[in-house]
């Protein structure tokens, strides 16, 4: 009830404003279903309808603007636009703490997942305070980042010896664990380097990669998370947050819950087997033309054996260089959530 009376003194603030905050928004991907079906009708129509006038919002996307995606958080935290939102991996140079928001091959499911963020969600709050002087606001996901490979593979032991591009830091060292080359390439540059042969494989979602057309450069895809799900951190610069009303912050806060972050975790879990169907042809794809990839199924012994590499070796690898009290933190929420102990 008291949430519902603050939205409704909101509404009536917004009534007649006297001068519209202007929020200069910066997405992610312009391209990949996140940006086109949840943020950019959110902050184009959705928020600006709801403040009745109070906002007025400008949107672009980084890639629209050529930001180097390691510098958006830091470029937010300066000023220069005013919310941001990214995959929160392109950030772990600056915060390597990060990383235990995005952990390969602990969720499973979009419910897993989303109940793994919810927990570390206090922890990425401080992280983007003292980092980043930001305000999180929201963190949807991608989906869960799988394999894709210009390479004949018929499971996760062949994978030795291969290129493969990761999703972030965390999935390199388990790559390079699992006795892959991990290789740095950007997400762009994917198709131009699995044709020549630069990487073997690469690790993305699987909407992701049928978006950008990963299809027409690899035959085999593997399903199993390597790469997490690859959150995507919707934040706002911490002086612009401060300079808000607080009817506007109440607005803001309720409605990318309910009209942004809600829907796209609802829909995470559908969109995976969607995204496997458009890429192998094995069932009905919703998005347009069925492509012909291979489909390999990881084994049980597969996913026991990158569990265990993930346990003992690159959790407490990450624990080392996030320092302080990061592991602690982690294993009393997130592990605590999925049953992981950092050791």
């Amino acid at each position: 009830m008291r949430k519902t009376l603050a939205i409704l003194a909101a509404s009536t603030a917004f009534a007649a404003p006297v001068m519209a905050e202007d929020l200069a928004v910066v997405g992610s991907w312009s391209g990949l279903p996140l940006h086109k079906e949840y943020e950019a009708p959110f902050w184009g129509e959705i928020l600006p309808a709801a403040s009745n006038g109070a906002l007025n919002i400008s949107l672009t996307t980084h890639n629209q603007m050529s930001l180097g995606l390691g510098d958006i958080y830091n470029m937010l935290g300066q000023g220069l636009f005013d919310v941001a939102m990214t995959v929160a991996d392109y950030a772990v140079s600056d915060a390597p703490e990060l990383e235990g928001l995005d952990v390969p091959l602990i969720a499973l499911t979009a419910d897993e997942a989303r109940a793994m963020v919810d927990a570390a969600r206090p922890m990425v709050d401080d992280i983007y305070r003292d980092r980043f002087n930001s305000h999180v606001l929201a963190i949807a996901p991608y989906p869960p980042q799988v394999v894709f490979c210009n390479h004949e593979i018929a499971g996760l032991e062949d994978l030795k010896g291969l290129k493969v591009r990761a999703s972030g830091r965390m999935t390199a060292k388990l790559l390079e664990a699992l006795g892959a080359e991990g290789v740095n390439v950007s997400f762009a540059e994917v198709p131009g380097a699995l044709q020549k042969g630069v990487v073997d494989c690469a690790v993305t979602g699987a909407g992701s990669g049928y978006s950008a057309g990963w299809w027409e450069v690899s035959t085999h895809l593997m399903p199993l998370p390597l790469g997490g799900w690859d959150p995507v951190v919707t934040a706002i610069n911490m002086d612009k947050w401060n300079s808000l009303s607080p009817e506007l912050q109440t607005l803001i806060e309720t409605k990318i819950k309910t009209d942004f972050e809600d829907p796209a975790w609802a829909t995470a879990q559908n969109a995976l087997v969607n995204d496997i169907a458009c890429l192998t042809g094995n069932g009905t794809c919703p998005s347009g033309e069925a492509r012909s990839m291979t489909l390999v199924e990881a084994s049980d012994a597969d996913f026991a054996t990158a569990r265990g590499i993930l346990v003992s070796q690159v959790l407490p690898e990450w624990a080392e260089r996030a320092g302080g009290d990061w592991a602690k933190r982690w294993n009393e929420s997130v592990g605590a959530v999925v049953g992981v102990t950092i050791e």
